[in-house]
């Protein structure tokens, strides 16, 4: 059995995990909203250990845990920096070693979206296609790219669809720039957004419903909370995502010509084939080859995509 632990913006997800991609255990807590590294670190090996004893092993017996983590990851060495969703994550900060003092296994780390985009590959919905485009839709938005059967790489930074411009000038990313995609679906800007709203005297029941669930941060939870409540505030900020995804994804297509499309992350599992189809609609008038679109999937190992990917930094059995 191995370890893995899928690091996000919101919530940290453990899973100790068989033969097949099977989770045998699993455990979830909320991402820490303050301190630095060492904080987030101790709370995922908390989170493992949780796991673990669900399974009635000890960490230490694991053959290995994986991490996928947000940010600039080192494979090699396991360091991750530029976390700018984590608080105070900008510095290099030895994760993998951190974690594996704390566990007593060998960890190895690897992008947070890429090792999802491999699970999808392997075990969900990308399994009939050779190449395809995953975007994980959450507190930002990340991709991967799987070209012949092989992820697509680069020079080490592919993927980063999340950050492709979709308006010259226009909203104000958390990564500094301007006009992401990002910056307009990735729900953490907006809940940047929402606040803004919120301040200016706009009528939304988003921040009572955070707080009536003892949350800091609107979760993907609490979004649909507010779209079942009919609130105008989410369904804006919503609908306005949706045509970002849809801009920035055929763009993607246009260039790569891809089979399919997985949508996944926090927001991308919760709304589910309903929205998929949503951004589809949206994204066909963008569409070069607008007669032969790609398919569009939702992410077929929902929560634990990113947890059971991770894993597999260990290979299968």
């Amino acid at each position: 059995m191995r370890g893995g632990i899928d690091l996000g913006g919101t919530k940290i997800q453990t899973a100790v995990v068989g033969d097949g991609g099977k989770v045998v255990a699993d455990a979830r807590r909320p991402t820490p909203t303050s301190g630095g590294p060492e904080d987030v670190a101790a709370q995922m090996a908390e989170a493992m250990r949780e796991s673990a004893e669900g399974a009635n092993v000890e960490t230490g017996s694991l053959e290995g845990v994986g991490v996928g983590s947000p940010g600039d990851v080192d494979e090699k060495t396991g360091d991750v920096s530029g976390a700018r969703n984590l608080p105070e994550w900008e510095e290099s900060f030895p994760l993998a070693e951190t974690l594996s003092k704390a566990l007593g296994a060998e960890v190895r780390v690897g992008n947070d979206v890429q090792v999802a985009v491999n699970a999808e590959k392997k075990l969900g919905a990308g399994r009939p296609y050779d190449s395809f485009l995953g975007v994980f839709w959450g507190t930002g938005v990340g991709g991967g790219v799987i070209l012949d059967g092989k992820e697509w790489l680069g020079r080490g930074a592919a993927g980063e669809i999340g950050h492709m411009v979709i308006k010259l000038g226009g909203a104000r990313c958390t990564c500094g720039r301007r006009g992401c995609m990002e910056a307009y679906a990735g729900r953490g800007a907006m809940e940047i957004e929402a606040r803004k709203e919120h301040d200016k005297g706009t009528k939304t029941e988003l921040f009572k419903i955070m707080r009536k669930k003892g949350h800091v941060r609107l979760t993907s939870g609490i979004w649909e909370r507010a779209l079942d409540d009919g609130d105008r505030l989410a369904e804006k900020l919503i609908d306005r995502a949706v045509k970002a995804l849809a801009a920035g994804i055929a763009s993607a297509v246009n260039l790569l010509d891809v089979e399919a499309v997985v949508i996944g992350g926090g927001l991308g599992v919760r709304f589910g084939d309903p929205y998929v189809k949503k951004i589809s609609k949206h994204m066909h008038k963008h569409l070069f080859v607008d007669d032969n679109p790609p398919a569009m999937h939702v992410a077929e190992l929902g929560d634990f995509g990113g947890a059971i990917g991770a894993s597999l930094l260990f290979g299968e059995n």
